[in-house]
């Protein structure tokens, strides 16, 4: 098979494939930032009206785990960066065995955060009647929590996608069909996939680094 005939039908060459992929990804990607933006900087301003509140809510976060799981989304960007450039020379193998590890820490990461997540119920950290904070600052601590749990339930859903993206790099790998020619896909999730981590980032800062008071 010629390398043009790898190319998908819709693209003139492979050239405009990759242009075409990369310029659609980060459309999406720039509409993802202006979605997730608003939810910063209306976190941001509350913690800037209540920060004694959500000062003593960063308190009652589990630092620990959210480090670890940082790292471990650092270590996954870092390995599946590794695999783009052995897809542009066609080493499928590489390409099948960095996604795989990929997907392996991604499902990490989604297990400790179930874990985090049965912590902080346990713990009595839900917003509403039953919430375990008491005084003049539980309102601004039931705010931070709130937004805790929407940030963390809209990243776990783009991660578990980011996931599903990868498994399907890791099945095209496993049938041969990344190529030198056709790796635009690879750079494609890549992209994605990076994306999946500095919103992490930005809600590691957001969560975790905060004054810890009580701490």
């Amino acid at each position: 098979m010629s390398g043009e005939a790898e190319v998908q039908f819709q693209y003139t060459d492979a050239a405009d494939e990759r242009q075409t992929s990369l310029a659609g990804m980060w459309l999406f990607l720039a509409s993802e930032m202006l979605f997730f933006g608003g939810l910063f900087l209306l976190w941001l301003f509350y913690r800037v009206l209540f920060p004694e509140g959500f000062a003593e809510a960063t308190a009652h976060t589990e630092l620990a785990l959210g480090t670890a799981n940082t790292l471990i989304l650092l270590t996954s960007s870092a390995i599946y960066a590794s695999g783009i450039p052995a897809a542009r020379l066609g080493r499928n193998r590489v390409v099948m065995v960095t996604g795989a590890i990929t997907m392996v820490l991604g499902v990490t990461f989604m297990v400790l955060k179930f874990y985090e997540w049965y912590k902080d119920f346990e713990d009595g950290m839900i917003p509403g009647p039953d919430f375990a904070l008491h005084g003049p600052q539980a309102g601004g601590a039931q705010l931070f929590w709130e937004f805790y749990y929407i940030g963390t339930v809209l990243h776990m859903i783009h991660l578990a996608i980011g996931i599903g993206l990868v498994g399907w790099i890791v099945w095209k790998s496993r049938r041969n069909v990344v190529t030198h020619v056709h790796s635009t896909p690879v750079e494609v999730v890549g992209l994605y996939w990076s994306f999946v981590d500095m919103v992490w980032m930005i809600l590691y800062a957001l969560i975790y680094l905060g004054p810890r008071s009580g701490a």
